[in-house]
């Protein structure tokens, strides 16, 4: 337990005002002191922020500065809020109000509808899902539960950017978003969702900010109402503001600036949500008598653990890392992060256990042992590793992997197979175990190709590629195997998994550890196409994955294990490299580029004056290309192609590369193009060096992409894989009979 982020149990309520300021450090003193005028706290991770705030608002409370039922704290969820609530009364502050932001506008909603608009307050809905699917069923649109969800995420983003359906399509686009379905379909589902819930007389939850915001906006007596009751305004992790919450606080506030806003620019994780760190980083331009504060004195995590944080952030790009903050740890020293390489996935779990079970034999509780990963779908090789080894596991965010919806409906539907698999025409052509599972789930939704985007669709694709992928390494260890065998390899592992939860070590994806915190932390699956994930192909995609990662390892207090896998599975070819996030700070790698933050840096307190404005932007740049093989940048495109210097030695598969030219003859032959065209010899070369598995790896290799992928992949995948291409109609059919 850490001061800055612990207390006792029972902790003995301050006797005066002054006793709440003992064990703040300077910073955190100047928080709390600060009570008039707008105030911006940049708080690194394990600084004590909410300590910081929570005596603040004690503080004004019991010197008598502030009233407590003209104080609102807002943050972001749930637990946040009775967390503060609870340290608030901790130090003698009872009466403040601390919700999240719908909590406050739902509260002030029902209390002014009847005089606002009159009659009952439309029904609130607690879960819009059978609405939206309601909504799409009225525009003949068909969408499976994955598709439902993310367009869920689709209008609930719109709403809180305050896009209307009719600006939705130009807006997504403008936003970078990456939509699984047509643009046009999610706007008019968007406008038919709207319709319905009028016609049905309810609203959801964005409803309610919007409501409150129109409210407000439209009847100055009810704002002035609003304003005469709250005085003073604490908004916590201000990074996560969504403009439709930003301009509630502007009318909440008013003309006033009895403001103090908390937060970290670099750990802005949830952009996909509306969420956007500008709000905080403009803070001084609204308000340029601001005093600013931050707070870098870590308490939570050893020197060791700060120094590879702040080497992930030093290399960042782009605004949030002009402002990001250089910690200081006040912890004594602890051991080195351990970085690990393993030939496979299963060899990762597996090495993850065994480090795990060391912890626990040394006296390290369950419950303070933490795995976190960047998707979900990687869970079930860490449930099987750790259920293997006796240790008990909870889930956080995430369901567990064989009670996932899409998983139990594949089982069912392999089980029916295995039993009446005769009478399925289906399975007419599978020739084996791994074929027979792909027919069986392709009717559950399986593709070759992953869908675009991030969302609910991917997840369950993952899933399902997980129990494709699966098939195929269980056939290859138990030739001859059916799927009835399959099946009950599937059952064994679901019982083996029934481990006790309480004290278990935590399994969590990156963005459901925020705000948490373990004394050992193990960072899988840190490689390349995972850590930044395949689809995050911008330049502020790729720094808001750096940013993720800062968030997994800021989670650790003692020891933290960072690894990765060289291949999927055992036998395969390892062509997979560490995170180029690690270039530079994990033994052995090419030191990345160092850089200096413009308004971030030490801590301290920085008084405003009027006139001030922050500096100017700086422009972001592309991460270097560099060589897989001795790490230097390379700058001709030539090199770049290859993905290495051309006097690096090369491990090209010849007969691979050979198999290649021949159907790139024959494609260009047929389109009536260039063989160039098709693809370059430089890129032949690089696909024949790496042996890409899957489509996210190929679409990796310069002169590839995804149009080309999704044109070719198909072809060249199945040569990488010794197999010859189907045959297909149109332009880049491959060779025209099988051999």
């Amino acid at each position: 337990m850490t001061a800055a982020t612990h207390s006792p149990l029972f902790p003995r309520v301050p006797d005066t005002a002054d006793a709440v300021l003992e064990g703040l450090d300077p910073e955190q003193r100047e928080v709390a002191t600060t009570l008039r005028g707008p105030v911006c706290v940049l708080a690194g991770a394990g600084t004590g922020k909410t300590r910081a705030i929570t005596h603040r608002i004690a503080y004004g409370v019991r010197a008598g500065i502030l009233q407590p039922s003209s104080v609102l704290a807002v943050t972001f969820t749930n637990r946040a809020a009775g967390e503060m609530r609870g340290r608030l009364r901790q130090l003698g502050a009872q009466g403040v109000q601390a919700r999240t932001f719908h909590s406050a506008a739902l509260r002030q909603l029902q209390y002014f509808w009847p005089k606002a608009v009159g009659g009952a307050m439309p029904r609130l809905v607690d879960r819009k899902s059978q609405l939206v699917a309601d909504a799409a069923a009225a525009c003949r649109l068909r969408l499976d539960r994955g598709e439902l969800r993310d367009a869920m995420g689709e209008i609930e983003w719109a709403k809180v950017t305050q896009t209307v359906p009719a600006d939705y399509a130009l807006a997504a686009a403008k936003a970078g978003r990456d939509i699984p379905r047509d643009p046009a379909e999610i706007a008019q589902l968007y406008a038919a969702f709207e319709d319905l819930k009028r016609a049905r007389g309810v609203i959801d939850f964005e409803d309610v900010l919007l409501l409150t915001v129109g409210v407000l906006q439209d009847r100055h007596d009810i704002a002035d109402q609003v304003r005469a009751q709250y005085h003073h305004f604490v908004v916590d992790e201000y990074q996560d503001v969504s403009p439709l919450q930003q301009r509630l606080l502007e009318l909440w506030l008013g003309q006033r600036d009895d403001l103090c806003v908390v937060g970290d620019a670099s750990q802005t994780i949830y952009s996909f949500t509306g969420a956007t760190p500008d709000h905080l980083l403009d803070f001084r331009t609204r308000h340029p008598g601001a005093t600013v504060v931050k707070l870098v004195r870590d308490y939570r995590s050893t020197p060791q653990v700060v120094h590879l944080a702040n080497g992930l952030l030093a290399q960042a790009r782009g605004r949030a890392a002009d402002h990001r903050l250089e910690l200081i740890s006040q912890r004594p020293t602890g051991p080195d992060p351990v970085h690990t390489e393993y030939t496979d996935e299963p060899a990762e779990a597996e090495g993850a256990a065994r480090r795990i079970r060391a912890l626990l034999d040394s006296g390290v509780p369950a419950g303070e042992i933490a795995i976190l990963f960047r998707a979900n779908a990687q869970s079930e090789t860490y449930e099987q590793a750790l259920a293997d080894a006796g240790i008990p596991y909870q889930l956080r965010g995430a369901e567990r992997f064989f009670d996932r919806p899409e998983v139990r409906k594949a089982s069912i539907a392999l089980r029916a197979a295995a039993r009446f698999g005769g009478n399925d025409t289906a399975l007419d052509e599978a020739v084996d175990l791994p074929s027979q599972v792909r027919a069986v789930l392709s009717v559950e939704g399986w593709t070759i190709q992953p869908p675009a985007g991030s969302g609910a669709v991917r997840e369950r694709w993952e899933s399902l590629a997980a129990l494709v992928h699966l098939a195929q390494d269980f056939a290859a260890a138990r030739p001859g195997a059916t799927l009835a065998d399959l099946v009950a390899e599937l059952d064994e592992r679901e019982n083996a998994q029934h481990a006790p939860t309480v004290q278990g070590v935590t399994l969590a994806s990156l963005h459901s550890a925020k705000g948490l915190e373990w004394d050992a932390v193990f960072l899988v699956g840190v490689a390349e196409g995972m850590m930044p994930i395949t689809y995050a192909r911008t330049d502020e995609q790729i720094e808001e994955e750096r940013r993720l990662l800062y968030v997994g390892v800021t989670r650790a207090r003692e020891r933290l294990h960072v690894s990765w896998a060289l291949a999927r599975s055992p036998g395969h070819r390892p062509n997979r490299r560490a995170s180029r996030f690690l270039d530079g700070l994990r033994p052995g790698s090419a030191p990345g580029t160092a850089r200096t933050a413009a308004g971030g840096g030490a801590g301290g307190v920085e008084r405003g004056a009027p006139g001030a404005v922050p500096g100017e932007r700086r422009p972001t740049r592309r991460t270097p290309a560099r060589c897989r093989v001795c790490g230097r940048t390379l700058t001709e495109a030539a090199e770049m192609k290859l993905m290495r210097c051309e006097d690096c030695p090369s491990d090209m598969d010849e007969g691979l590369y050979e198999r290649l030219r021949v159907w790139r003859a024959g494609v260009a032959r047929r389109s009536g193009q260039p063989a160039f065209c098709v693809l370059t010899d430089k890129t032949l070369v690089a696909i024949a060096e790496t042996g890409p598995e899957d489509e996210p790896e190929l679409a990796r290799i310069p002169g590839v992409g995804m149009r080309k992928c999704r044109r070719y992949g198909a072809d060249v995948l199945a040569i990488c894989a010794g197999r010859d291409p189907e045959p297909a109609d149109g332009e880049g059919d491959p060779n025209s009979s099988k051999k």
